[in-house]
């Protein structure tokens, strides 16, 4: 996994609610082989019904084509597990997703995946979607994890919270084995008290081998 130190880019505002992983990546366009993720992301709301583009969609707006961050509403990534819908983001650049809320599978698999997923304070969301919008894809925002802040036009920097152990998997870059070999010498020492306070589990036959 890419680890995340910093990240620079365009802001785009898609402040809605509810937004589920269907809308973020259509099922209908991953039944290919190998599908195209970054044409993937939001597929569906960047088209007409006659399957011309809809310039009314944020991400086809000229300013927000190349885009970094993307600030929405609560509760995004609701509906199925699809990693297909973190994919689609990468795939776009997008590195950053700032939320009222999230999800909580959409947001364990931002984590799997190097994406850095941030909910503000209800005051500190509100002034950054502010920001976000008179910038309007003029000037870009960094969001640095070591220092949980972020940065850009209009205002000061905003602090962020994030659990420890989050924090240490994007820097590190550290997906769930990752996490669980840096423990690996505790894991050890555990083995060998257990070999040497039960060495009868050692030498033990699985029954069902012999079913």
């Amino acid at each position: 996994m890419q680890p995340f130190i910093k990240h620079t880019g365009v802001a785009v505002p898609l402040i809605k609610d509810d937004i589920n992983t269907d809308q973020v990546a259509p099922v209908q366009a991953m039944r290919a082989l190998k599908p195209d993720y970054k044409a993937l992301l939001f597929m569906r709301a960047k088209q007409r019904d006659d399957g011309s583009e809809d310039p009314d969609f944020v991400l086809n707006k000229p300013q927000f084509r190349n885009p970094g961050i993307l600030v929405t509403g609560h509760n995004f990534g609701a509906g199925s597990s699809r990693e297909a819908a973190v994919w689609g983001m990468l795939a776009n650049n997008i590195r950053v997703i700032v939320a009222r809320s999230f999800a909580d599978i959409y947001r364990e698999n931002c984590l799997q995946n190097g994406l850095l997923p941030v909910t503000l304070a209800p005051g500190d969301a509100e002034a950054f979607e502010k920001r976000v919008i008179e910038a309007n894809g003029a000037a870009p925002f960094t969001v640095d994890l070591e220092t949980q802040t972020i940065s850009g036009p209009g205002g000061p920097d905003i602090k962020f919270d994030i659990p420890a152990s989050d924090r240490t998997r994007l820097l590190e870059g550290l997906d769930d084995i990752g996490m669980t070999l840096k423990h690996a010498d505790e894991i050890k020492a555990f083995e060998k008290r257990i070999a040497a306070a039960q060495p009868w589990l050692q030498t033990a036959t699985d029954s069902r081998i012999h079913k």
